[in-house]
């Protein structure tokens, strides 16, 4: 007999049908206006070959043996063992490597989306359980937007996301601005997702408002499918990288018409002066103008002017999506973004100004915010020492070496054991060759995963979880008014378990079993953040009948917020930001005393290290785009349904300008290999004008399939772009990774093409009895 239960999934809420304990289908729920095609697709992955049943240890890890050749981590093969076994393996080595070498040498980053959900969410969950078993070297920042974070608690104060609530939202948009300019676009595939949960989409629909309304839109980037079609959005083609030459050659033509707002940038911001000293050419001989940004952007002058006068005559937001950060001196596209808002004369006014990630997730530009929801306890860690989160393979290849961060010296800890939860490293990091390499350093690799992708074979001991379709939970997506119930749909797959009952396990074996679980059950905590919520806000159904209606509304989250830009603009002395000054820095004090020559005291252009101007663009004539997928989160759900469709055959596809494709002789649906220097992947032809020529774009995300596991530099089967991304720092100040500087060619593959094994699970030893 079938039964329907409530789903809630950081891409939508769904409703899943089951039978005898089998999972059906997952349908949308009737009120999501626009719900994710991947949720559906789950049901695919949820019993496939690659699901992890039982526990598993490496088997050169147990006997001992170096890791190199066949033995190396992601080339070896693993041994099965019983619960019991692999918590003694576990809890044994946790305490040697405290013991040895210190608290600090357990790496707990664990960087990743992990499942929506309060109480599960496993990085909150290895975080208190490594804290109180004594701490860990933690990471800071995101791959997403370490660049970001970073700098604009610099620029405008506040916390790193403290903007998401000071940007106008999509319905103040449509009732007020009247032009949008959107560095990087605004493509509405990423807004299939929300941190946390989502009740139902609404950016589509927002966005659509705001066209009906009148608004224009102006998409400046290398795809002009970052712009939805129903935008009728004007696409000005950029060459990739160039953001901030094509900003700078905007804003000194508003300066040297007159057009920017002088009195704002007088009373709300600092140092106007020094960066128009720079836009003229004063103390470099270069002028910034719109002849000289049309040679490196490959935007027209008349162009750039245009948008000048429009920028500054019109009701404007200038946008900036997280794409462009993501990439050499990436903080100065970010930093340059509020400048030109500055300029416009729209900053601070209602409906007007600037954002930034607007459509990256259905949260941005939807509602500024969200009432506070109870989640697992925090433990404060012991340990002070962290590393920027991109710098993982440093860290590993070279212990006790000093790096910038932010005005600090850093010195990278000698990491012993890295436990990894809720997270793919070998889908975040870039050049995975080298993190192959400085991956097997550590002396232990734990790994919690559901499913044998590339982060489980090159663990050493693997724990098999429950997916959010397998526990107890209640979501709370960024900025969602909505919680929404998710009863366990089935029982977990095999010997699975949730994060929460192994740390409970393992918190046992340790001695603080008590301390970690507060002697509740899993239900039983879940019930207790909800109530704890309820009774913060007092407008909340019970527990019992919000478990039954699946669904309550929090209180709306109302403004001003702290930092807001119509308060600056209407009295900086009363309403003052928290930088400084008190207001924008557009020279910043700070960063200059820091002395970087990546990161001067205000918005600059730098040349990437890998663009389509470089020397290098003689033996790699292509920039490589490697965005976020249409057919999943990340890495998530590759194994799923439509991902798995979404595939040329059987590979990632890869996007290439049809002029570009001609000329190498690759037609529609061809293998083509994509390689650099650092290494190559095949990848499916699809060939497209609506990518600029001299780009290709191949998304992150799909599971890394090595044809010699272990060994760098090895050609991967599946299309995974970050075997040819530069695992470079994008500044010393952010220490952010930098993907989308990234020069590549691209090639017919004529001879055999080998199989894809990106799903299937690792060679086993036979089992034994180890301990």
């Amino acid at each position: 007999m079938e039964r329907r239960v409530s789903v809630a999934t950081h891409w939508g809420s769904f409703v899943a049908v089951v039978d005898s304990g089998r999972l059906v289908r997952i349908e949308p729920t009737h009120d999501d206006p626009a719900p994710s095609p991947i949720g559906p697709g789950m049901v695919t992955a949820a019993d496939d070959s690659a699901r992890i049943l039982r526990p598993a240890v490496r088997r050169g890890w147990l006997e001992g043996k170096p890791r190199t050749g066949d033995t190396a981590r992601g080339t070896d093969a693993f041994v099965e063992v019983s619960w019991d076994e692999a918590i003694t393996l576990v809890s044994d080595e946790l305490r040697r490597v405290r013991a040895q070498h210190g608290d600090s040498a357990v790496f707990g980053g664990s960087y990743g989306w992990a499942s929506a959900g309060r109480f599960h969410h496993a990085q909150g969950q290895l975080h208190r359980f490594l804290a109180l078993g004594g701490g860990y070297t933690d990471s800071r920042n995101t791959y997403s937007t370490a660049a970001l974070e970073v700098i604009l608690p610099h620029v405008i104060g506040g916390h790193p996301w403290s903007y998401q609530s000071r940007m106008p939202m999509w319905d103040e948009i449509a009732e007020h601005c009247e032009l949008v300019v959107a560095f990087g676009g605004l493509a509405l595939k990423n807004s299939q997702v929300n941190p946390g949960g989502l009740a139902r989409h609404q950016t589509r629909d927002l966005q659509r408002r705001c066209r009906e309304a009148g608004v224009r839109f102006v998409s400046v980037s290398p795809i002009r499918g970052d712009a939805a079609d129903f935008l009728d959005a004007e696409w000005v083609p950029v060459v990739p990288n160039t953001d901030t030459a094509a900003m700078l050659g905007i804003a000194h033509t508003m300066l040297v018409n007159g057009w920017h707002d002088e009195d704002f940038l007088r009373r709300c911001c600092v140092g106007f002066d020094r960066f128009a000293s720079y836009l003229t050419g004063e103390h470099d001989g270069v002028v910034k103008d719109a002849a000289w940004a049309e040679q490196i952007t490959g935007i027209g002058r008349e162009v750039l002017t245009g948008l000048a006068r429009r920028l500054t005559s019109q009701r404007s937001v200038v946008m900036v999506n997280y794409a462009v950060q993501r990439a050499d001196h990436g903080e100065q596209p970010i930093w340059m973004s509020v400048v030109l808002a500055a300029m416009s004369g729209s900053l601070g006014r209602a409906g007007c100004g600037w954002g930034a990630g607007y459509a990256t997730m259905d949260a941005t530009g939807v509602a500024p915010d969200r009432a506070s929801v109870a989640t697992i306890p925090a433990v404060p860690n012991p340990v002070e020492d962290f590393i920027p989160v991109a710098r993982i393979a440093d860290a590993l290849l070279s212990p006790g070496e000093v790096i910038d961060y932010d005005g600090r010296r850093l010195t990278l800890p000698e990491l012993r054991l890295v436990y990894w939860c809720g997270g793919n490293p070998f889908h975040h990091h870039q050049d995975l060759h080298r993190l192959t390499r400085a991956w097997q350093a550590p002396d232990t690799v734990v790994v919690h995963e559901a499913w044998w992708n590339t982060t489980a074979k090159f663990a050493d001991i693997v724990l098999p979880v429950a997916t959010g379709l397998e526990r107890d939970d209640f979501a709370a997506g960024f900025s969602d008014p909505h919680l929404v119930a998710m009863p366990k749909v089935r029982e977990p797959a095999g010997e699975s378990r949730t994060d929460h009952r192994i740390f409970a396990d393992l918190a046992a074996r340790l001695g603080f079993g008590s301390e970690f679980t507060q002697e509740r059950s899993e239900i039983d905590w879940v019930r207790h953040l909800y109530e704890q919520t309820r009774a913060e806000h007092g407008c909340l159904p019970d527990f019992d009948d919000f478990w039954r209606t699946s669904t309550a509304e929090l209180p709306a989250a109302t403004g001003p917020f702290p930092g807001d830009f119509a308060a600056l603009r209407s009295d900086p002395q009363r309403f003052p930001l928290a930088t400084p000054s008190g207001r924008i820095e557009i020279f910043s004090q700070e960063i200059d005393s820091f002395g970087y020559d990546d990161c001067a005291g205000h918005p600059t252009w730098f040349e990437p290290a890998e663009w389509l101007h470089a020397g290098l663009a003689d033996r790699f004539p292509l920039h490589l785009i490697s965005n976020q997928p249409a057919s999943r989160l990340h890495s998530q759900y590759d194994n799923g349904g439509h991902s798995l469709g979404s595939k040329v055959r059987g590979r990632e596809p890869v996007t290439l300008n049809r002029s570009d494709a001609a000329a190498r002789g690759i037609e529609e649906g061809m293998v083509v290999r994509v390689h650099n220097d650092r290494g190559s992947c095949l990848a499916g032809a699809v060939l497209s004008d609506d990518v600029m020529p001299g780009v290709v774009q191949l998304s992150t995300g799909a599971w890394w399939d090595p044809v010699r596991p272990g060994v760098s530099g090895t050609l991967d089967r599946h299309g995974n772009p970050n075997v040819l991304t530069a695992d470079r720092p994008c500044s010393r100040l952010s220490q952010g990774p930098s993907a989308q500087s990234v020069l590549v060619d691209v090639e017919r593959h004529d001879g055999p093409l080998p199989e894809v094994l990106a799903f299937a699970p690792p060679n086993f030893a036979p089992p034994e009895r180890m301990i």
